[in-house]
């Protein structure tokens, strides 16, 4: 049985590696679920993917060429057949999930382990909701995780509009902590809506310089720097970043403050820590509980049929995207 999908065969730009095609439908092994792919996402881990840039990614995805001919990472479909040892699942069921290392979920069907991080979607959530809520949702949870949170903790939130950001807010208020989002003019109306107490529009305002300081700072883009937002953290503050930062200090700096305690030289015991992000199974399932409790919503900017993925790629690789970019993949009544 075949199958359509968007595959890539070299490392290089969207419109050039690219190819939506026929390819074999996966094959279900006895710890499997076959599902049927409603709807996928096209997000930074799969440009990344895509582009073997930077080099490191081609320790994962093939050092010369990749070794998976199909992009996608997260993903939210109905179960279509499971196999002889699969206790968790039945077919038919309305399931979503996530894994940062590939799912291949770029085409019409994926096959993935019941252990992995699925779960199923909660009553009343779309496809394309679902699909777009895990990537950016555990990222951010492996920022919250590492710090000892507690109600009514001051946050910033730099970069906040994106599918990183905009999940850190709406768990940070699910956590109860007094958030201070930044993002740019057009998205300050959905950020706030998101649940953020303050929003600085970047464009306008000059963070750095606001005349408060907060226990956290995280940012969630990776443009901004220990060194740059110092200012702003209260003594024994921490800040983190999605990205290793320059020369990779944010590595750096993360074993000195564990080894020292905090900064050597920044006043109050200053911190930083490096989200190294794990359990994918446990972010998915938070996920799960706070959509059925209404406390969370992917922000979602733009919705493609699969025919137009290089143009999600594209999007996505220029740095303008809000939130989250959704791929329609199939139908439910199909």
């Amino acid at each position: 049985m075949k199958m359509r999908a968007s595959t890539y065969y070299k490392y290089g730009s969207p419109n050039e590696v690219l190819k939506l095609e026929e390819i074999d439908k996966p094959t279900l092994h006895d710890n499997d679920l076959l599902v049927k792919v409603i709807a996928t996402t096209v997000n930074r881990t799969d440009c990344h993917m895509l582009s073997g840039k930077p080099w490191v990614m081609h320790l994962t995805t093939g050092l010369f060429k990749p070794t998976n001919p199909v992009l996608g990472s997260e993903f939210s479909g109905i179960v279509e057949a499971i196999g002889q040892n699969v206790t968790k699942f039945n077919v038919g069921d309305k399931v979503f999930g996530f894994d940062d290392m590939g799912l291949s979920s770029h085409g019409e069907y994926l096959c993935i382990e019941e252990k992995e991080a699925l779960a199923t979607i909660p009553d009343n959530i779309p496809f394309p909701q679902a699909a777009a809520s895990t990537e950016g949702a555990h990222y951010a949870y492996n920022f919250i995780n590492k710090v000892p949170l507690k109600k009514g903790d001051q946050v910033l939130v730099y970069g906040a509009s994106g599918a990183i950001g905009s999940a850190m807010v709406q768990l940070l208020k699910a956590f109860y902590t007094e958030v201070t989002a930044v993002c740019n003019t057009v998205n300050l109306t959905a950020v706030k809506n998101l649940g953020a107490d303050h929003v600085i529009d970047y464009t306008q305002t000059d963070f750095t310089k606001i005349d408060q300081q907060f226990d956290y700072v995280f940012d969630a883009v990776g443009k901004t720097r220990f060194s740059i937002c110092r200012p702003l953290m209260k003594p024994k503050a921490v800040f983190m970043s999605s990205e290793l930062g320059p020369h990779g200090e944010n590595i750096f700096y993360s074993l000195i403050s564990y080894i020292w305690g905090h900064i050597p030289g920044s006043k109050g015991k200053k911190k930083v820590k490096f989200p190294y992000p794990k359990d994918r199974l446990t972010s998915v399932k938070l996920v799960q509980k706070l959509m059925n409790q209404g406390l969370f919503s992917p922000l979602i900017d733009r919705y493609y049929e699969l025919d137009c993925i290089a143009d999600a790629f594209e999007y996505a690789a220029s740095g303008q995207k809000s939130g989250n970019l959704v791929i329609n993949i199939g139908s439910e009544k199909e």
